[in-house]
């Protein structure tokens, strides 16, 4: 998880200073020393965390907050705000032209960060905000690199303009800005070549790019999970040919985080966005004030909310809510809510933004959420007959002996998910205002989930 190694030790840190009622000057240096540890055990540049430090001691030893009512609630808030200061204060966006213009962004970095993986959820991002993109593959270096474009493109819905790799990068990007303009595209996505390392065979190409076509946004990829060495390529990009912005991917497996907090301080542009999973659509808007709040375990319900409001099917939750009211969902709903729950990111990831549950909380929830048991449970309903999800109540032993072998587990596994499932929808009948009537004696159940 995210920051999880780093959000446990700050947590703990704050743990000891809310259960001080007054603070000494020596016991806020003591706790703002484990601070800066913690910040240089999680890889965040030396330089960024002697300025981090500077400024957080400034304001927390003086007499406000030595003498206010909650001490150490005020040393927390001043972290808080220095840290959203240091990734950057306000969001930035991919700076775009009108509709009615062609707007040229260049995806750079090294191999291996997942470029064009990017390249395709960013397209998909902008087309969700209506704008009608195009792909162009000018990687015409690695093997598969032209394919693995068109097949994430397909999946996005993208057009992928390609003129195989016998072809410059340079004349590549040229004819896909002409391609886009005979086709009313206004978005123009190049996703250039990345190498091993730095070099200036790289570099020189992608000057060539921008002198012959006129790139608006040059994007800069990198790894999360490299740490020190992202701040340093994200230094050598904007040096040679100038960045816009930086796209942060893999820091959902990135623990540390310190790419995170030393990008925008050591190379002065933005993280513009975040990968925080291998699907199409795990890429997330980089909010400075809530990748604080996540950092030291406040949550962040913002972003549950938004992704709720844009993976759930509000006709479909209206439908569900009215069959929970009159007790008659079916198993092929339960197949419904799994799949919503999925493409929010899993039960652990929504578990992950609640306020609390950052760290080595969210570790012991995790050891009890039990995936293989869920996709267990959805195995065993895609065996059912589509008469059987629906009506649940004609699951007799025999049938019940069917699905088993058609899944593979035991028919007591079989008769567990469907125990549940019954007591579940026995449960709604009794609670009262569900069906309507005055409710009865409520009994313990368990969802099936």
């Amino acid at each position: 998880m995210a920051f999880e190694s780093l959000s446990d030790k700050l947590q703990n840190v704050f743990k000891n200073l809310r259960s001080k009622g007054r603070l000494t000057e020596a016991d806020v240096k003591a706790a703002l020393k484990e601070v800066k540890m913690a910040l240089l055990e999680a890889d965040v540049s030396f330089k960024v965390v002697k300025q981090f430090m500077k400024s957080v001691q400034e304001r927390a030893v003086g007499a406000d907050v030595m003498t206010g009512l909650n001490p150490g609630q005020m040393v927390i808030k001043i972290v808080n705000e220095e840290l959203v200061a240091l990734m950057g204060s306000e969001t930035t966006e991919i700076a775009l032209r009108p509709a009615g213009e062609i707007t040229v962004i260049m995806m750079v970095g090294l191999q291996g960060a997942g470029k064009t993986t990017t390249t395709a959820k960013l397209a998909g991002k902008l087309k969700s905000k209506g704008r009608v993109p195009l792909l162009a593959a000018c990687d015409v270096y690695r093997p598969a690199a032209i394919q693995q474009l068109q097949i994430n493109g397909e999946k996005q819905g993208i057009e992928v303009f390609s003129m195989g790799d016998k072809q410059s990068p340079v004349n590549i990007a040229r004819a896909a800005v002409e391609h886009a303009k005979s086709r009313n595209m206004n978005v123009v996505i190049l996703d250039t070549a990345g190498r091993l390392h730095v070099d200036e065979e790289m570099m020189d190409e992608l000057v060539q790019i921008k002198e012959a076509v006129h790139v608006d946004q040059t994007i800069l990829v990198v790894d999360a999970m490299t740490g020190q060495d992202a701040v340093n390529v994200s230094e050598m990009f904007n040096e040679k040919i100038g960045i816009d912005g930086v796209i942060l991917t893999k820091l959902d497996g990135d623990s540390r985080g310190g790419a995170a907090l030393s990008i925008r301080a050591t190379c002065g542009k933005p993280i513009l966005y975040v990968g925080m999973g291998e699907k199409l659509s795990d890429l997330e808007q980089f909010y400075p004030d809530r990748m604080a709040s996540r950092i030291l375990g406040m949550g962040d319900v913002m972003s549950l909310i938004e992704k709720a409001q844009a993976t759930l099917d509000e006709n479909k939750a209206k439908e569900l809510e009215q069959k929970i009211k009159k007790a008659k969902f079916g198993f092929d709903d339960y197949l419904e809510s799994m799949n919503q729950m999925k493409n929010m990111g899993g039960l652990s990831g929504i578990l992950s933004m609640m306020p609390g549950m950052g760290g080595s909380k969210m570790k012991n929830l995790e050891g009890m959420i039990d995936e293989k048991a869920l996709a267990r449970n959805e195995a065993i309903i895609l065996s059912m007959t589509p008469e059987e999800r629906a009506n649940p109540d004609i699951l007799n032993p025999s049938r019940k002996k069917r699905i088993a072998a058609g899944c593979g587990v035991d028919i007591a596994e079989v008769n567990r998910l469907v125990k549940q499932f019954e007591q579940t929808r026995k449960m709604m009948k009794q609670i009262p205002g569900m069906t309507g009537g005055r409710g009865g004696k409520r009994g313990k159940f368990k969802f099936p989930f």
